[in-house]
Order: structure tokens, then C-alpha cells, then sequence
């Protein structure tokens, strides 16, 4: 693999911007290749035929074998290529809170080209010129994201500090050091006073770098028993021999380390509130209704709670850490990649010269991320892990998952099986003439309803699996954007298998359900052929919760906890992951109708003869109205909550437009059942109200396109696909989709179709719709993330700290 699309396979996406345009400076040494190539003299014209194919660097002088042969004129050449200078940069910023400014230094790099005169010397001006601004960028980014690690490393250090502190208060452990020392930690807690204080003259970046080292000191001696082992074993041997003084001597110096021992603090819970109450719809409302409290009850479940976010905080951290140390390595590799190409065009020697500035720099000379790293090591495998390196480290470093072979076979032979089971649908349909039976009307009336449900459920993942095909193509970074843990995101191959699979259960089902002919003596179908959908949808529910590791349990477990939310849309913390699930249930409203139409035939109806009285129901009616603007209730819902806490108008409009949703729906259904002409009008009214508040929406908010005054007209200034002409013909498709409420409204019907089957291809449209909205969405939720170098969680610590005494003495 060439280093370019190596490079770019490991980038951070959300960090594209602020790597080293790679690309860039290859096409600016292409057009130094290209003018040498025009000016230079043909030498090869009078060389014998046959040894035009030797390369060039076969006649550059040889350096010898060792780089300690350097002739002299080579190494005077080399200095004279360039030279690199580092130049303080004065930046004028402005103090927050006051008026008053100040200015600050940062170092930059500029290179000098000391053959500027030559022929084409101008080209490779521009290319250092391009290289330092490079450079320059990735420093500066670089510099800013290891402050900003730095600072949360102090901010863990204090929860941890918090952390230890109440482990020993709720677990009051008690060490004998002797038969006479015996001491309880609990009781014994030392001050903060007593902790040293660092150094007035030390280092800004060492303090930040020793931030956690210093919480595994202040319960050095609860923690090293090992150590503590040792050194008892030492002392023992040591006085074997020894006469009885010097025993005592021992004994002296190991009582006097007894007394040094120093456990962790327990002053700091005094200014401290926990926060590890999980968010639950009982919590919320208590929170509205009274003030709630944050003290700690020092109670284990608590520290149970506040150990798992620390160790998930710990482990978040450390994936930053790791993608910082990838992205300094990765653009120091590089540099000297393209260093490297421009000696080997040019013929010069500067990439010796320029290389050293790149390890003299802040990008190859700062450790500190590989100290924090084995830091944050170190204290994630005692604290979290017992001590066991194994555990801890697979835990800090959860293994990729690998594509499985049998994946693949069983894609391609569920997705072969459902192929030939449409096929032998289509030809039974047609030996047995089953469209002129007699039986047929009943058969669309009352069985495929129950099987569209299913039909609807597999176009759903069809697409989702669509979906994450092209997120992964073009690199939209999507299970950072669902939040979802690393190594239990699925696949298109995995969401195509579970959807091949259900594919072949229904498919099969339906065949075995396919018979119209009836008993003559009972006048009714095989019981268990009518069982059959039921049972399908019961299996469906019951491998939906299965508790058991199988079937992508953290993906079932997901996929039930954003449905709960859904379903206690106000009482919880909107996320991404919930809102865009409930507009995914949005356009399966078919779907939601078809499971009252399960419960309606079943157990009201007489399955046995496939009739029912559904449709004259006033209660079924109801509940069909009920269930058709449920999902749109559940985003007016989220979009109230959003409203309330961020304080967003944007929210209210979207739940404004969530609730002309809800109208026009109502009206819809409202017309089915009275085909009046006022109310024919209200629907009409209202739904072409939804749809023009839906569809700019769509457009504008969520996919943030039409912007007039962007790079790209009509579009926005970034784009992920490189072919514009998609955004358009996507843009035009959401519209005509968006416009499938007029079957309802006309009543216009197909010779050849079914109502029934008409319903069915309407509701799929949708379903499509929703599928493409989805790429544009995320892809548009990505790019915003790009544009804020946004590329890790904010993971919720679980204690907050009271600084108003603080701000009192100050």
C-alpha cells in the first residue's frame, strides 16, 4: 500500500483538516519534477541503446557504507541547501473579563532556500514555503490538544483523589504491619496540609505530567503491598546472623516506616457531591418537583457507580491519548516521506538539515503523552483491574474486530436462499392461479397485512446496512457519533446477514402459509398454518430481548435502551442516538399498524376462517390513530425537553413542525373513515403545511444544504461526495417522496394491484426516503464535527466539586 493512502486510512477523521496535506505537497514536487524534466539536458540521447533503463541514482556520487563517510564538499553542499530558523510570533490576545490585553510568544518555523537562484529555484521556494506552513499547522495542533489532555489529566487526578478517599471511608480497611501495629485507615486520614506541595520553580508541563502520579502516592503504602512484602522479606534475611541490637535496630527503622505511612486524604469529600444516580423517569420527576441532593451517604453502591464512570472516563481518555501519539508519529513520517521524494527529485541533500528541526521540534521532542500513557497505564491495572496487567490492558485496549469468513458464507447463503424462496412465491402463485381464486381477496385482506410487517422491517435494515457501507467509504465517523462502544458496532455485512436471515424466516413462513384452500367440513384454514405469522413475530420479540451473548447482545441492549428513552421521550436526556431512532419509527408507521392488526385478527377476529371485523371497530380505529402519530409524539416530546435545557429555538421550531405532523395525520386518518369535503380540504391544507415544514427541514437543518453563499452553490462548503450532482438528484428524490400522502388523499388505485399491496409500495417509498435521509444526516452531523476537531466523548465524571468557599477567600 502506497504511504499516501496508508496516511489517510490512519487519520483521525474528525482531524483531517489539521494533518499534513500530504497530497498537497506532492503535486507542488510534481511541478519541480516537471520543469526539470523540460529544462534538463538530454544526456541519454548518445548513451548506448539498452542502458536507458539504469536509474539516475545510479551515477549520484556514493556516500559510503556508513554514515561516518562524509566527504567534506557533500557536507558543505548540504548546509547550503536551506535553513531552518525558529521565529517567535507575537499574537495579540485579549483577557477575558477585562480590557486589558496582553501578548503572547509562539514559535514558529520558517526555511530559508539558499539556491533560490537557480533554475526552478522559485518552485522549491513555494515548496518549503508550502512544507513550513504545514509544519507550522501541525505543531500548533498539535501543541493544543496535548494542553488540553494535560488539563483533563489534572481533572482526573482530583476525581480520582475523591475516589480513593471514599473507597476508604466506605470500606474502612484495617492493616496489620505487626503484632502492635495496627492501623485504621478510615480513622487515620492525613490532611491535605501534610501532602508536599510542589515546587515553585518546577515545571509547568512536569506538574501535569506527575498529576496522577500523585494520586498513587497519596496511598503509596495502602497500595504497594508487594513492595511492603518485599522489604519485610529483606529485613528478615538481613538479620539472620545479626546480633540482638542490631535487631532492634530493624525493628527501630521498620516501626519508623509504619509511622510514615501515608494514606490518601479525607478532607476532600468534605467540599465534594457525588453525581452517579443514573438518569431514570422517577429521578426526573423528582428533580422537577423538589430539590434533590448530591451528599454522599458513603454506601457501596455509590462507590460501585463512581468506580465504573472513573474507569470508563480512564479508558475514553487513554483512546485520546492513543490517537494523539498516532497522529504526531503519523505526521513526523510524513515530513520525512516527503523530504525524502524532494532529495531524490532535486538531487539535493535537505531532508538531513530538515528532519533534525522536525525531532529538535515540539512534535518529535515532547514525551509528555507517552508519560501520560503509561501513566494512566499504571493506574487503570491497580485501581481498576486488581493489579492484573492482562485485564487491564485488554481492557485500555480492546482488540479490532475482525471480519469472519463464515459472516461472509452465511450473507451469501441466507441472501441466495431468499432469492430462490421469491422465486418459487412467484411460480407456486402462478401454477396454482392462486390471483383468480376465490380465496385470494380474503388472502390480501387478512394475511398479507401480517406479512408486510416484515417486508417493511427487512427494507428497513436493507438500508441501514446501505447506510453504513457508505459511512464507512467515504469515512464518516458513525459509532462515534451514536456513541456506540468500541468493538460492538456492526458491520454492513453483519446488518445485511441479520436481515437476510429474517428475510428467509418470513419468506419461508409465507409459503408455508401460501394454501387458500379451505376444510369443506369446517369451513375453516389449517390452525397451524394461521399460527404460523404469530409465531414469527413472538420468535422476532423473544430474539430481541435474549439476554444471552449471542445475536449481538450489545446491539440488541442498545437498540431496547434508545426505544425506552423513546418511549419516556421527556423524562430523559435527549441524545443522538434516541432522537434519530425515533425518526427512523416515523416512517414504520405501516408497520406499527400492522401490529394492531396482529392483535385485532387474533384475538378478536376468526383467524381460523381469516375474517375479522377490524376496520368497522371504533376502538380498533382509535388505536389506529393512536399508533400513527405515536413516533411523532415521541420527537414533539424530545424536542420540548431539548427546548427546556438548551435553551435552543431551534427545538421549538422543530417541534412545531413534529406537531403540524401530528395534524396532518389526524386529518388523514379522519378523511378515511368521512369523505367529507371540508375535511377533505383540512387535509389536504394541512398536509401540504407538514410537508413544506418537513422538507425544509430535511434540507436545510439536517442535511445543511441550499446555502446560497457557499463554496458550492446551493450545496454547503463541505462536501463528503465528490460527484454534486448526488446532493441535487437526493434533494429532488426527498421531495417526490415526501409527497406519497397524496395516495391517500386522490384514492388513486392500480388495476393490476391490490389496495392492500398499493398501502404496502407506498409505506416502502417512505422507508427508502428514510434511508437516504439518513447518510446526508450523519454525513452532515460528521462534518460538523470536523469543523470543531470534535473527535472523542464527553464521558460524565462522577463528582462535582463545591467552589464557592474558593471564590469567597479569593
Amino acid at each position: 500500500m502506497k504511504f499516501e493512502k496508508e496516511f489517510a486510512s490512519q487519520m483521525v477523521p474528525e482531524w483531517q483538516e489539521a494533518y499534513t496535506d500530504y497530497k498537497f505537497l506532492k503535486e507542488v514536487l510534481k511541478q519541480i519534477l516537471r520543469f526539470r524534466q523540460r529544462t534538463s539536458t538530454v544526456v541519454t540521447a548518445t548513451t548506448p541503446e539498452g542502458s536507458l533503463s539504469r536509474n539516475v541514482s545510479l551515477y549520484r556520487e556514493f556516500s559510503g557504507l556508513t554514515n561516518r563517510y562524509r566527504s567534506n564538499t557533500l557536507k558543505l553542499d548540504e548546509d547550503q541547501v536551506i535553513l531552518v530558523n525558529p521565529v517567535h510570533q507575537q499574537h495579540q490576545q485579549q483577557q477575558q473579563g477585562s480590557e486589558s490585553e496582553f501578548e503572547e510568544l509562539e514559535l514558529e518555523y520558517q526555511t530559508m532556500f539558499m539556491m533560490s537562484t537557480d533554475d526552478g529555484g522559485e518552485y522549491e521556494v513555494v515548496f518549503f514555503k508550502r512544507l513550513d506552513d504545514e509544519f507550522n499547522k501541525v505543531v500548533n495542533f498539535y501543541r493544543k490538544k496535548v494542553k488540553q489532555v494535560l488539563e483533563e489529566a489534572d481533572e482526573l487526578t482530583r476525581q480520582m483523589n475523591v475516589l480513593i478517599a471514599l473507597r476508604i471511608k466506605v470500606e474502612n480497611p484495617v492493616f496489620r504491619f505487626g503484632e502492635d501495629d495496627v492501623i485504621n485507615i478510615a480513622s487515620k486520614g492525613v490532611s491535605l496540609s501534610d501532602h508536599p506541595q510542589p515546587l515553585n520553580d518546577q515545571k509547568p508541563e512536569r506538574q501535569h505530567m506527575d498529576a496522577i502520579q500523585e494520586v498513587e502516592r497519596s496511598c503509596e503504602g495502602l497500595m504497594d503491598e508487594e513492595e511492603d512484602d518485599e522489604e519485610e522479606g529483606r529485613i528478615s534475611n538481613e538479620s539472620k546472623g545479626s546480633s540482638g541490637s542490631k535487631e532492634s535496630n530493624e525493628k527501630k527503622e521498620h516501626k519508623k516506616g509504619v509511622k510514615g505511612f501515608r494514606p490518601a486524604s479525607l478532607d476532600v469529600l468534605h467540599n465534594v457531591k457525588i453525581n452517579v444516580a443514573p438518569e431514570t423517569p422517577i429521578s426526573t420527576l423528582r428533580g422537577i418537583l423538589m430539590t434533590s441532593t448530591s451528599d454522599f451517604s458513603f454506601s457501596k453502591e455509590e462507590l460501585k457507580k463512581s468506580e465504573e464512570l472513573m474507569k470508563q472516563a480512564f479508558i475514553e481518555f487513554y483512546q485520546k491519548l492513543k490517537l494523539l501519539k498516532s497522529y504526531c508519529f503519523m505526521n513526523q513520517l510524513a515530513f520525512s516521506k516527503i523530504m525524502k521524494k524532494y532529495d531524490k527529485i532535486s538531487t539535493r541533500s535537505a531532508a538531513k538539515a530538515y528532519l533534525e528541526m522536525v525531532d529538535e521540534s515540539y512534535l518529535g521532542s515532547s514525551d509528555e503523552v507517552s508519560k501520560l500513557m503509561e501513566r494512566v497505564e499504571a493506574t487503570f491495572i491497580k485501581h481498576f483491574a486488581n493489579g492484573n496487567r492482562a485485564k487491564g490492558m485488554n481492557t485500555l485496549r480492546p482488540k479490532t474486530k475482525r471480519e469472519r469468513h463464515r459472516t461472509t458464507f452465511l450473507l451469501g447463503f441466507l441472501s441466495g436462499c431468499s432469492v430462490a424462496l421469491v422465486v418459487t412465491i412467484i411460480v407456486l402463485v402462478q401454477i396454482r392461479n392462486l390471483r383468480k381464486s376465490e380465496y385470494s381477496g380474503q388472502y390480501m385482506d387478512n394475511i398479507f397485512p401480517l406479512y408486510s410487517l416484515f417486508g417493511f422491517i427487512v427494507l428497513h435494515m436493507l438500508m441501514f446496512s446501505a447506510n453504513i457501507y457508505f459511512w464507512r467509504k467515504y469515512r464518516v465517523n458513525y459509532p462515534f457519533i451514536f456513541g456506540l462502544k468500541q468493538g460492538t458496532d456492526l458491520g454492513y455485512r453483519q446488518v445485511f446477514l441479520l436481515s437476510a436471515g429474517l428475510s428467509v424466516l418470513s419468506l419461508g413462513a409465507v409459503i408455508s402459509n401460501l394454501d387458500m384452500k379451505i376444510d369443506p367440513k369446517t369451513r375453516s384454514f389449517d390452525l397451524l398454518s394461521e399460527l404460523v405469522p404469530m409465531g414469527l413475530v413472538v420468535a422476532l420479540l423473544v430474539m430481541l430481548v435474549l439476554p444471552f451473548n449471542i445475536l449481538y447482545r450489545s446491539t440488541r441492549y442498545f437498540l431496547i435502551v434508545s426505544g425506552f428513552h423513546c418511549l419516556f421521550a421527556p423524562l430523559y436526556k435527549v441524545s443522538l442516538p434516541d432522537f434519530f431512532l425515533a425518526d427512523q419509527l416515523t416512517s414504520q408507521v405501516q408497520a406499527f399498524r400492522s401490529l394492531v392488526f396482529y392483535v385485532c385478527y387474533y384475538f378478536w377476529g376468526d383467524f381460523t376462517k381469516r375474517q375479522h371485523k377490524c376496520l368497522g371497530n371504533d376502538v380498533y380505529k382509535a388505536f389506529n390513530l393512536v399508533v400513527a402519530i405515536i413516533p411523532y409524539w415521541f420527537r414533539l416530546l424530545q424536542c420540548i425537553r431539548r427546548l427546556l435545557e438548551e435553551k435552543d429555538g431551534m427545538q421549538g421550531l422543530n417541534g412545531l413542525k413534529y406537531f403540524s405532523t401530528i395534524i396532518a395525520v389526524s386529518m388523514r386518518i379522519l378523511f378515511d373513515s368521512k369523505k367529507d369535503p371540508l375535511i377533505k380540504f383540512l387535509v389536504i391544507s394541512s398536509s401540504l403545511i407538514a410537508t413544506i415544514a418537513g422538507t425544509y427541514w430535511d434540507l436545510v437543518i439536517d442535511w445543511g444544504l441550499l446555502r446560497r453563499d457557499s463554496k458550492n452553490p446551493w450545496l454547503r462548503d463541505k462536501l463528503i461526495l465528490q460527484q454534486k450532482s448526488v446532493y441535487f438528484v437526493a434533494m429532488v428524490v426527498n421531495v417526490a417522496l415526501r409527497l406519497a400522502w397524496l395516495q391517500t388523499v386522490l384514492q388513486f388505485q392500480i388495476a393490476s394491484l391490490h389496495p392492500k399491496a398499493l398501502i404496502a409500495i407506498v409505506a416502502s417509498l417512505e422507508i427508502i426516503r428514510r434511508g437516504i435521509w439518513n447518510f446526508f444526516r450523519i454525513e452532515n452531523e460528521h462534518l460538523n464535527n470536523v469543523g470543531k476537531y470534535r473527535a472523542f466523548k464527553s464521558v460524565p465524571l462522577p463528582f462535582n466539586y463545591d467552589d464557592e468557599n474558593d471564590e469567597k477567600e479569593e
